[in-house]
């Protein structure tokens, strides 16, 4: 059964809807093979587009989204880079995203990670002011730990929709979830299949046998059983079409707790010298 994901989404705390898988982009280089790419996972189905000014691709996914004739039925996230977080710095960084993109607004602008050195309510009145002027739907975070949430809603004139953060088996977020969930935020995972680690898992291969799935559908759909939107990213059409069938099955209460038990220490990827002090 395919799945229709422009109806099959989450509601966001503004009223948008969020389609629970999209298409990220990262690592995808800039030219032609991210705008195939980007055209290829709309036509096959995907409603929801991720890239940030720092991938360097926002000119290609831009291309990819008109080129597909399908630009009202996309969402279109990018992120702001964190040596780009001050006032000024952030309206000219957005401004010059939306010229890249050649869209007529981005639909979710997130910070891509905080920046401790810019004042959390001067960068978050700096993206409630693009949102009013029109260059954006929505704004949101990513990379953000539950304190960080906590100060955020606490500063932010406009509503934040999601925090965008790695998330796959392998690393426990559940306190992130939760206070997500608190916060009436959307939690959105890149890296959900663990950079490819998932595919080769004898668990997930084992579950997926009893479904009739692989095991990159069966961490995909744990994710989103539990509400997170999902962004996988792939070069290869065969994988474009498996990650839209994962919306057709459920895993069971005990499924779900087997392969929560994959969380281990050390199982996060992406961790910088900038990162935040993780939950």
């Amino acid at each position: 059964m395919k799945i229709d994901l422009i109806t099959d989404s989450v509601k966001l705390n503004n009223g948008v809807q969020m389609p629970w898988l999209g298409f990220g982009t990262f690592q995808s280089p800039p030219g032609q093979v991210a705008e195939d790419s980007v055209l290829w996972a709309l036509q096959a189905g995907y409603r929801h587009i991720d890239t940030a000014q720092m991938y360097g691709n926002e000119r290609a996914v831009g291309e990819g989204v008109r080129a597909s004739g399908q630009r009202s039925e996309v969402m279109v996230t990018t992120k702001i880079q964190p040596q780009q977080l001050a006032p000024h710095e952030l309206e000219r960084s957005v401004k010059e995203s939306l010229a890249q993109l050649r869209l007529d607004v981005i639909d979710l602008l997130l910070i891509h990670w905080p920046n401790p050195r810019v004042p959390l309510s001067e960068t978050l009145g700096a993206m409630a002011k693009m949102k009013r002027e029109g260059y954006t739907r929505a704004i949101g975070v990513s990379n953000f730990t539950v304190a960080l949430l906590d100060e955020a809603n606490k500063v932010t004139s406009e509503p934040l929709v999601c925090n965008q953060v790695e998330c796959h088996p392998y690393l426990d977020q559940d306190k992130v979830l939760a206070a997500c969930r608190r916060l009436g935020m959307a939690m959105v995972a890149y890296s959900p299949i663990a950079r490819g680690q998932a595919k080769a898992d004898e668990l997930l291969a084992r579950v997926g046998h009893a479904h009739g799935k692989t095991a990159a559908q069966v961490c995909l759909r744990w994710l989103t059983q539990q509400g997170i939107v999902v962004i996988p990213r792939t070069a290869k059409i065969e994988r474009l079409e498996e990650n839209l069938n994962i919306l057709d099955f459920d895993l069971s209460d005990a499924e779900m707790t087997e392969i929560a038990g994959l969380a281990r220490r050390g199982g996060r990827i992406v961790d910088w010298t900038w990162s935040p002090k993780w939950d």
